[in-house]
């Protein structure tokens, strides 16, 4: 059974009877994460009401049917409009979306309503999570939006990706791909519209400020995750996108990534800076082919275990082995573990790069042998982090840093190598959340720049573009290299002057294909890291003792409003609560190597302390001072 509006109002209709929605309570969050990924502000709240007391979800009908395209194919969806307002034109109605669990979810303020936020201007990612069976109504404006984004640029491809990353199998989220810009403010007017009416005055509103032409064509592409409620959302984003006329393809289970890596191709298809083919199939080609050239002359020695938590990682890094060379023919292997997408529960359960990184031990089903090389992706495979036990069991964690520096020194020894040294500016792009030592390596053993941002990759991303090659990771294993168009011109155009230096630039242009400088993406930065090691000869523990980290401590403080914290200086200092700066500068100074910082928490009422020092003694004390800092100052 399917419901039309018959005018802009709450009133739905069904065979001529009058129906009217269910008031819907505000719902509990689920772990959305310590901070965004990608730049992604996390999706705050929740129920979204049609009306200010008896509101509808907005959202179509979960009998609407589940619209399947290949990857080959594409098509548009022609339908009879059948609601106008002011020469705009929805060409299939609003359908109302139906929940069978009981509507009892509250926040943990009690609050009646919070608002919904759409990312700051960033790389092309934004991102929502929520448990599942709440992002109906979010999933069909995210639909609405995309549709307007590519309409304003002219037709380009928007892409649109079901999944909520490191999250629990429960939750599940939308990360909209938008060609290097943002429409957070129009994102987020929709997302708070709560009504009908004024969300379709919203929608109006950006057509008009926007200057969009709706006869331009619109472009979207989707995909999504393993989750169970990924099959139900991109229903609904199918029948959001029927209702705008768009032009759409469902590329079905990918990982973030690929689907970043196939909207880049289809932008770029054509132009002078064409990205390469854009399926699934052109991915694992160009990867494959990359990894041929950049190992030329080198032999991987033993094997990885990557644990891919479960997650849509498992069965696209299974596919992208069978284009590599086999290890009898001098390739890589890779031992597969966590690879189970068919209970879905298992999802990010006790492995992932997220457990790892934040319990700093291996996943329990890991049984890899001591100073085996191990790597753990998360639930889309846009991070990774890699880990190894030593002789003596102990564990040790290489998270982002290791990989941001092993990187950075790779790429600079092989410009200086291929004669390109002054004519290639590497950078280092970090966060507050770096440690120190690895600050420290950058600058005094690498003598490279390193530039520190606010959290999120979004400004990770865009500070990285002002370098020659930036590189740039967050700790917990998102990351890249971008290197800008100066840079590939200077590679494709350079003449080597010796054999050696044409066997460096030989491997450093191999690197410009093998990265997916789109984004953060663990299979292509597994196998980065595989070749950087495999030239330097290195194991684990080599890569470990290139610098000692500073032991540090990371505490949630729950406090009751975290509005009230301002941070500035890259999120490393304090504004206001008025003199909590000065209280944490006087408590750092007693401590060797001591540095520690507060930032409010993106997602709830907390926020995050973090402190190092020159032991974990000292640590523990310096995180134990700050934290009683910022309790007193948030009441």
């Amino acid at each position: 059974m399917s419901c039309t509006l018959d005018r802009v109002t709450k009133q739905w209709c069904d065979g001529g009877k009058h129906k009217r929605g269910t008031p819907r309570p505000c719902v509990k969050l689920r772990g959305t994460g310590e901070k965004p990924i990608k730049g992604e502000i996390q999706l705050l709240a929740a129920s979204l009401m049609w009306g200010s007391q008896r509101g509808v979800p907005l959202g179509p009908s979960t009998c609407s049917p589940f619209v399947q395209i290949s990857s080959a194919s594409r098509a548009v969806q022609h339908q009879k409009p059948l609601l106008k307002h002011n020469g705009m034109s929805f060409e299939r109605s609003f359908h109302k979306t139906r929940f069978d669990r009981p509507t009892t979810w509250q926040t943990k303020k009690e609050s009646s309503q919070l608002p919904l936020r759409f990312p700051s201007r960033q790389t092309g990612l934004s991102n929502m999570a929520l448990l599942g069976i709440l992002l109906d109504s979010v999933v069909f404006r995210v639909g609405l939006l995309a549709a307007l984004r590519s309409r304003k640029l002219n037709g380009q491809t928007i892409g649109v990706m079901i999944t909520a990353s490191h999250n629990p199998p429960e939750d599940n989220g939308v990360k909209l791909v938008d060609p290097m810009e943002s429409w957070e403010v129009y994102g987020t007017t929709l997302a708070n519209a709560t009504s009908d009416e004024k969300l379709f005055e919203a929608y109006h509103k950006i057509i008009q400020e926007c200057h969009i032409n709706l006869d331009t064509e619109a472009n979207v592409i989707f995909a999504r995750d393993t989750r169970s409620s990924g099959a139900h959302l991109t229903s609904i984003l199918t029948e959001s996108l029927k209702a705008t006329g768009t032009i759409y393809a469902d590329y079905k289970l990918l990982t973030t990534p690929q689907l970043h890596y196939i909207t880049r191709c289809l932008n770029t298809k054509g132009s002078p800076y064409e990205y390469g083919e854009p399926t699934e199939q052109g991915y694992y080609k160009k990867t494959a082919s990359s990894l041929r050239v950049a190992m030329r002359g080198r032999q991987f020695s033993g094997s990885v275990t990557v644990d891919c938590a479960n997650g849509v990682g498992g069965p696209k890094l299974r596919e992208l082995i069978k284009h590599l060379p086999s290890p009898s023919e001098g390739g890589l292997e890779i031992k597969v573990v966590n690879d189970d997408v068919l209970t879905p529960e298992r999802l990010n359960h006790q492995c992932g790069a997220d457990f790892v990184k934040t319990t700093q031990r291996a996943p329990p089903s890991s049984h890899a042998a001591p100073m085996t090389r191990c790597a753990s992706l998360d639930g889309d495979a846009d991070r990774i982090v890699y880990y190894f036990n030593d002789v003596d069991g102990t564990f040790r964690l290489l998270d982002g840093d290791r990989i941001a520096t092993l990187a950075a020194l790779f790429i600079g020894d092989l410009a200086r190598s291929a004669g390109l040294g002054e004519k290639l500016k590497v950078g280092v792009v970090q966060t507050a959340y770096a440690n120190g030592a690895s600050t420290a390596y950058v600058t005094q053993d690498l003598r490279l720049p390193v530039v520190c941002t606010a959290t999120g990759v979004k400004h990770l991303h865009h500070a990285a573009t002002k370098f020659d090659v930036g590189v740039y990771f967050e700790a917990n294993g998102h990351g890249t290299v971008v290197f800008s168009d100066l840079a590939l011109k200077r590679l494709n155009k350079y003449e080597p002057q010796s054999p050696a230096q044409s066997s460096a630039l030989e491997t450093l242009q191999a690197l410009t294909a093998l990265i997916n400088q789109t984004v953060g993406d663990a299979l292509s930065d597994l196998l980065l890291v595989e070749v950087i090691l495999a030239h330097k000869g290195w194991g684990p523990k080599e890569w470990d003792l290139t610098y000692t980290d500073l032991p540090n401590r990371l505490v949630r403080v729950e406090v009751a409003d975290r509005n009230i914290f301002k941070a500035f200086d890259a999120e490393r200092k304090l504004e206001s609560p008025p003199g909590v700066q000065a209280q944490i500068d006087a408590a750092v100074g007693k401590f060797k190597n001591g540095r520690s910082f507060a930032r409010a928490s993106g997602t709830e009422d907390a926020v995050r302390v973090y402190a190092e020092a020159a032991t974990r003694s000292e640590t523990e004390d310096l995180a134990q001072k700050v934290t009683t800092i910022v309790r007193q100052a948030g009441g």
